[in-house]
């Protein structure tokens, strides 16, 4: 961002609490930390004067609206949150923007579970091990869902068949709640929200995590979303470039393997100067590592529990 209607002290007080904010990162009390990153936001803005009066005021600080392309290109995983609750107003919006979101023949097979009660919170965080989860304000579980649909489809005296048997339907499931999720979490970038998508809820227990929520038959947990007022801003992590990302019209024929090899060790480079916690961990090594732990999960006998994947179609 560009520096807009500062004389240099102000210029000066922005550098200085920049450098702290990376230097004590992984030290700041939370509300600290907030106001630090509060007070930079409020320095920068066009409506200087205004937004300086009220800096104290986290109202001020959080419902500060993004760009699409902020909001897009941004992005960033925050896993420290502050006490502060999120306003209802924005609450409503993701809300919104998760019943908007396009599903497969518009039948809406997801559900979301919203979860602010502390000792729920906490039961997850520890199956999970994911600290996010206890400090956000909000934890949203996204499920893949044909409970509704056959409910209905029974009162309407309906054979609703076997589709949540199939690949396809459990796929169709996966989707719908995936898509679910991007909407909420594009809705809460856009109003400077912090989110983080946590995977793990799908594979750590199912059959725990589905007695913690009471999932009826046929609703599967697929991601997590945690919701909370940033308490840190991590770097942005590198991404593969495009010619890797986006073929034009067909697969790529070419040999990648050097480009891979690059982002590879662009990774590395990432891990190794990033602020706060520091790492060796590479591209390849680290994510293969992810995957051998996921053959153990036994995901598909789990899934069968719920009431999918019984078919062999």
């Amino acid at each position: 961002m560009r520096l807009r209607n500062l004389d240099a002290k102000y210029a000066i007080f922005f550098y200085i609490i920049k450098e702290l904010a990376i230097f004590f990162e992984d030290d700041f009390d939370d509300r600290l930390h907030l106001n630090l990153l509060g007070t930079m936001r409020v320095i920068i803005c066009d409506d200087h004067e205004g937004r300086r009066a009220n800096k104290h005021n986290p109202n001020t600080i959080r419902n500060m609206s993004k760009t699409v392309e902020q909001t897009l290109l941004e992005r960033r995983s925050i896993r420290r949150n502050t006490r502060d609750a999120i306003a209802r107003e924005d609450l409503d919006f993701i809300f919104e923007a998760i019943r908007n979101t396009p599903t497969s023949y518009n039948g809406e097979q997801f559900s979301v579970i919203d979860i602010d009660d502390p000792g729920l919170k906490e039961e997850l965080y520890r199956l999970t091990n994911q600290k996010q989860i206890k400090t956000c304000n909000r934890f949203l579980v996204f499920c893949a869902d044909f409970h509704k649909i056959e409910a209905a489809a029974k009162a309407k005296g309906i054979d609703a068949g076997v589709f949540p048997h199939t690949a396809d339907g459990y796929t169709v499931g996966v989707i719908d709640a995936s898509l679910a999720l991007m909407s909420a979490l594009v809705a809460a970038e856009s109003r400077g929200l912090a989110t983080c998508p946590v995977g793990y809820i799908r594979t750590v227990d199912p059959d725990r995590v589905a007695e913690l929520l009471h999932l009826p038959q046929r609703v599967a947990a697929i991601c997590g979303l945690t919701l909370g007022i940033p308490a840190e801003m991590p770097d942005l992590k590198p991404k593969q470039p495009l010619p890797l990302l986006v073929h034009h019209n067909a697969y790529r024929s070419d040999d990648m393997t050097q480009e891979l090899l690059d982002f590879d060790r662009t990774v590395v480079e990432y891990n190794r100067s990033r602020s706060g916690s520091k790492t060796d961990n590479d591209w390849v090594s680290h994510i293969t590592g992810y995957y051998r732990e996921g053959e153990s999960y036994h995901l598909l006998q789990a899934m069968r529990r719920r009431g999918y994947l019984t078919e062999e179609s």
